[in-house]
């Protein structure tokens, strides 16, 4: 039987090992996605899950439960914040500054038609978003995935956010073109 998400992050709080069990075998596997996503390598990610779980075992004292899904939220911004670190201290980001001109005469093709994107399997584009520069899948994650605007992007990266969007814009351009190709051979 699970236990409760409050009751589950209150066991945590006080180091108990069950509840520790618990919330691992419950988001080890989610969590260690968002790792592979950041990083694009499982081995790495794998590491980086594990130090996000002592992390998040060592800060339960600054959880503050908020309803369902709360504590969810919490573990998953806590090892999206471990990867970024990660990224970070390994200066792998490599965000640089994107002149507006040039990047609006680069992107003569349109982007693929969403209905024809809907029938690569999810594993594919997960794969294409695994392929890109580390600087341009963290921004991407971070502003399409976890859904955070590019101040806040920003401010994670230590970058301007003028540098988010562009960061964002090579990074759907390249995709687009990883797509195309693949529809073209499928």
């Amino acid at each position: 039987m699970q236990m409760e998400e409050q009751i589950l992050a209150e066991g945590c709080r006080k180091g108990d090992n069950t509840a520790r069990k618990e919330l691992y075998d419950r988001y080890a596997g989610r969590l260690l996605a968002i790792c592979v996503r950041y990083v694009g390598d499982r081995a790495t990610a794998e590491d980086l899950m594990h130090d996000a779980f002592l992390k998040i075992y060592g800060a339960f004292d600054r959880f503050t439960f908020r309803g369902p899904g709360s504590l969810r939220a919490w573990i998953e911004r806590i090892t999206v914040n471990v990867a970024l670190e990660w990224l970070r201290t390994r200066n792998r980001l490599g965000l640089v500054e994107l002149d507006e001109g040039r990047a609006a005469a680069s992107l003569t093709d349109s982007e693929p038609d969403p209905a024809q994107v809907a029938g690569i399997p999810r594993e594919v584009l997960m794969r294409f978003v695994s392929e890109l520069p580390d600087g341009y899948r963290a921004v991407f994650n971070l502003y399409c995935i976890e859904e955070l605007p590019h101040r806040e992007i920003a401010r994670m990266l230590g970058i301007n956010e003028k540098s988010s969007s562009s960061q964002l814009f090579r990074a759907r351009s390249l995709l687009a073109r990883k797509i195309k190709a693949y529809l073209e051979t499928h």
